[in-house]
């Protein structure tokens, strides 16, 4: 555990190792959160704290699980987690994998509370609701109370 840590940082050079995960208390739950690399990508669309992030693709430079987006259109539709600060380009910071978190916008298509979330369909930075229908649908959350834009994060990591 590490209790201290400024979930809040926006690093410009890596203060931790890439991908680490630590888990840390808050109000009474714990909450787990991983170390990443923010890439504003071709869009150039800006790591906003309380917006989803996503595993960038390939093609970004991602090949290991360690740098998201919120450019949904340069991800590989697999949730990556709550950013906890807003990110700049290239920097460094922690999203939020499991526990309940309060996002910062509204989640796509009003679902339903416990409903299964997903990145596809979504609109950058945030999560829509799984489609059962749709093959391949990443399930990375679950909406406990929408109207308060609060989910249970099961990311993985």
């Amino acid at each position: 555990m590490n209790i201290g840590v400024d979930l809040t940082v926006n690093d410009a050079t890596a203060k931790f190792t890439l991908g680490q995960i630590m888990s840390k208390p808050d109000g009474g739950v714990m909450k787990t959160y991983k170390y990443v690399q923010y890439n504003a990508a071709t869009a150039a669309v800006a790591g906003v704290a309380g917006e989803v992030a996503y595993y960038a693709n390939v093609a970004t430079g991602n090949a290991t699980a360690t740098i998201v987006t919120s450019d949904l259109s340069d991800s590989d539709l697999v949730g990556a987690g709550v950013l906890q600060a807003s990110l700049t380009d290239d920097y460094y910071g922690w999203v939020q994998v499991s526990g309940p978190a309060t996002l910062s916008i509204a989640l796509d298509g009003s679902p339903a509370d416990g409903a299964a979330l997903t990145p596809t369909g979504a609109s950058d930075g945030t999560l829509d609701v799984v489609v059962t229908t749709v093959a391949l649908m990443n399930c990375c959350a679950y909406s406990i109370d929408t109207s308060a834009k609060i989910i249970l994060c099961d990311f993985a990591h």
